[in-house]
């Protein structure tokens, strides 16, 4: 078991090899938070955030689709009142509501024998129910991710839906390169969660992420 960052940090270390990520900030109390909801525009999303918080949704620290900075004030409060002792330090995160109909997931996994490995699959209540995955050993070329997209199953699902355009596969191709970089140069990455990549205008967008460092 390694080093688990918190969230904000782990949106800021996978940014930074290049995968796309909600707009998101930190913030210290209710007023704080009312702030930034209203520089963002709504609604927003408000989470109880910290080194030692990785479960947000089981333990219900997210509150969704905010309408006005009296819901967001109010959401703050109850959220920082749910912190746990064990939770150390805390504070909030907020960040713009993204919602679309479909989501993938992608991460890496470090594999006892093999080592390093990018991961990608359908994403939301289908990931469990399909478990369509497929994975690469890093570093990843572009064919490489091109061919793990051919390979998942449900490939109407990454085609236009409901109006919707299709998954931009360079954009996709672009998040599994980035997560490869930061399996080989990035600070002893044992394992990346992003989950989900909501599918904004066909481009996913990662709104959560864990890192796990050695």
């Amino acid at each position: 078991m390694g080093t688990v960052l918190s969230e904000h940090d782990s949106i800021e270390l996978v940014a930074r090899y290049g995968v796309r990520v909600v707009d998101e900030t930190c913030v210290p109390d209710a007023g704080a938070a009312a702030v930034a909801a209203d520089e963002f525009g709504y609604p927003v999303v408000v989470k109880l955030h910290g080194t030692s918080i990785s479960h947000k949704t089981e333990r219900g620290l997210v509150r969704l689709g905010l309408a006005d900075a009296a819901a967001v004030r109010t959401a703050a409060r109850d959220l920082l009142a749910a912190a746990r002792p064990d939770d150390g330090p805390v504070d909030l995160v907020v960040a713009p509501m993204i919602s679309g109909t479909r989501e993938l997931i992608a991460g890496v996994h470090t594999d006892a024998q093999f080592g390093p490995c990018v991961m990608v699959g359908i994403g939301g209540v289908l990931t469990e129910a399909l478990g369509d995955v497929a994975f690469r050993l890093v570093p990843l070329s572009d064919a490489d991710a091109g061919d793990m997209l051919d390979e998942l199953h449900a490939q109407a699902l990454l085609g236009p839906v409901r109006g919707e355009p299709p998954v931009s596969r360079d954009a996709m191709r672009e998040t599994l390169l980035a997560l490869s970089r930061l399996a080989v140069a990035g600070p002893g990455v044992l394992a990346v969660d992003l989950n989900p990549l909501v599918v904004v205008d066909g481009v996913p967008v990662a709104v959560d992420a864990l890192v796990e460092l050695r």
